[in-house]
């Protein structure tokens, strides 16, 4: 019941704002458009169709919010009026009373305001669909004050969340029911991924902990710059972090008037993203512009300052090296290659023949190389490779739908500050370094340290293990000694891995570097 009471309001939002109006002058039809006149009488469609399907998304909560988000980053899709408004759903959301942030406050660390705080600022300076975010400064245990920024959590998130996802879950059975392509679509993971995330976003805690990671990682790039967590003022409600200054990465002239290359800037928005993917398998998945700004500050010009942690994509080993090959033969336009490790994946059914998928994926793919993104219709690519996929039974992988929404905002940023930008062309040199670290020497021996532990506590046990063994009754141990004889052969085989290993380990290093360096080209 609830559900149905969520799904009808929805539709009256959409009334009322005159959505339906929207969707329908899209079309050329003459009927549509009357059906359209008709739908509209009695109400007030005077202002801009970008403010009112903006309005709307904040009458409808924060999962509307966020898709709007999404689609604000792509102008290339929706006309630009459409896109300019939707921005405004990145930090611009009506904030909530500020009275309430300081009680969520107060009640979170058991203080008054002035106590932790020497000045508070109520005004918030950034309001999202999850929370909004205040200045301060932090009156520190050694006397010292600290300029900050302070995030506070909107109130009743959880049930409204709840309600939507609940409605999505429905939904999505439907799809999966009725659907002829409900099995490969796989709507309900889809559904769940997106819950997961959601709620982990809900958990202040879990966010600063995401940053604190992030930071770390990206230590020694030197492209990015990332707030510091102050952990004694960290609850599931409120977190108080250090307090950036930069410049929004949407003003543009801003930057440029500071001396920022913005060419530069762009390339360096693709090495972090890839960075965070294939190298830490850890990385912000809300990268749209109202969380990126950038330093101005002469130690720091140009670095990007990441913000809002609340969404964070995480890769298993087996994803980012699967995820790493795809991309790598792409870059090199081996189509076949693509179309192996799909069936090898099962992403698609065994039986699919390699030449067919090959020549379906070159169609789609070869048009756009070598051209800047000013001149791809990525319209075009999502509706081609979604009949292709249809085609050959693509199932759908929930694991990787945010980074699917990332790698858009990364595009869509890309093409805001450097439509000359060669997408391809920026990745494909980090993508290949990153192929030589996973098969080269420095791997191999990465994972000879990795196991050395364990067989130096091995070796020493060997023998006392064998002759405790002799000395126990014989019979229905017999699948011991061959486990322990097994063990034994492995390490006898190390042993002379090492032995050879150390021998050669010169010729071996330069046969490797001139291999590698033949493969890559």
């Amino acid at each position: 019941m609830r559900r149905m009471f969520r799904g009808a309001f929805i539709v009256l939002i959409a009334l009322r704002y005159g959505l339906d109006e929207l969707v329908l002058t899209s079309f050329q039809k003459p009927w549509l458009r009357a059906i359209a006149r008709v739908v509209s009488v009695g109400r007030n469609l005077k202002a801009p169709r970008g403010q009112r399907l903006r309005e709307a998304l904040e009458r409808l909560g924060p999962i509307f919010v966020k898709f709007g988000q999404v689609l604000s980053t792509r102008p290339d899709l929706m006309p630009g009026d459409i896109a300019e408004e939707l921005a405004r759903l990145q930090d611009r959301v009506p904030p909530f009373d500020s009275a309430i942030a300081v009680a969520t406050i107060e009640r979170a660390f058991r203080k008054p305001v002035d106590e932790i705080f020497t000045s508070f600022e109520r005004e918030p300076v950034a309001s999202a669909s999850i929370a909004q975010v205040h200045f301060a400064m932090l009156r520190g245990q050694d006397g010292r004050e600290r300029e900050v920024a302070v995030k506070v959590l909107r109130p009743n998130m959880r049930p409204a969340i709840e309600k939507d996802l609940s409605l999505m879950r429905m939904m999505a059975g439907w799809v999966e029911r009725l659907s002829s392509d409900g099995k490969r679509l796989k709507p309900r993971e889809v559904v769940a991924e997106f819950d997961k995330y959601l709620h982990d976003e809900l958990d202040l805690v879990r966010e600063a902990s995401s940053a604190a990671q992030l930071r770390r990682n990206m230590q020694g790039l030197d492209l990015v710059l990332i707030p510091e967590m102050f952990w004694e003022y960290c609850m599931p409600e409120v977190i108080v972090m250090e307090r950036m200054t930069g410049v929004p990465i949407s003003q543009t002239e801003r930057l440029r008037a500071a001396g920022v290359d913005i060419a530069k800037l762009a390339r360096d928005g693709v090495t972090i993203f890839f960075t965070q993917v294939f190298r830490d398998g850890f990385f912000h998945a809300d990268m749209h512009p109202g969380n990126l700004q950038v330093s101005i500050q002469p130690g720091t010009l140009g670095r990007y300052i990441l913000l809002d942690f609340g969404i964070v994509g995480t890769l298993t080993e087996f994803d980012k090296e699967y995820l790493a090959q795809n991309f790598t033969a792409f870059f090199r336009r081996d189509y076949k290659r693509v179309a192996e490790l799909h069936i090898e994946s099962g992403w698609v059914p065994g039986g699919t023949r390699v030449d067919e998928l090959e020549s379906a994926i070159r169609s789609v793919c070869e048009p756009y190389f070598d051209r800047p993104l000013k001149e791809i219709s990525l319209g075009m690519v999502l509706m081609r490779l979604f009949q292709t996929s249809r085609r050959f039974q693509v199932e759908i992988q929930p694991q990787l739908v945010l980074l699917q929404k990332t790698l858009l905002n990364i595009e869509g940023l890309g093409r805001e500050l450097d439509p000359e930008l060669d997408l391809w062309a920026t990745a494909k040199p980090f993508l290949e370094k990153w192929m030589l670290e996973q098969v080269g020497p420095k791997k191999l021996i990465d994972q000879l340290k990795d196991q050395a532990p364990r067989y130096a506590k091995l070796l020493p046990e060997l023998p006392r293990l064998l002759h405790d063994y002799l000395l126990r009754p014989h019979g229905d141990q017999r699948r011991e000694l061959l486990e322990l004889l097994a063990e034994q052969k492995r390490t006898n085989r190390l042993l002379q891995g090492l032995i050879y290993g150390g021998l050669g380990f010169v010729l071996g290093l330069i046969v490797m570097q001139v291999v590698l360096r033949v493969f890559v080209s």
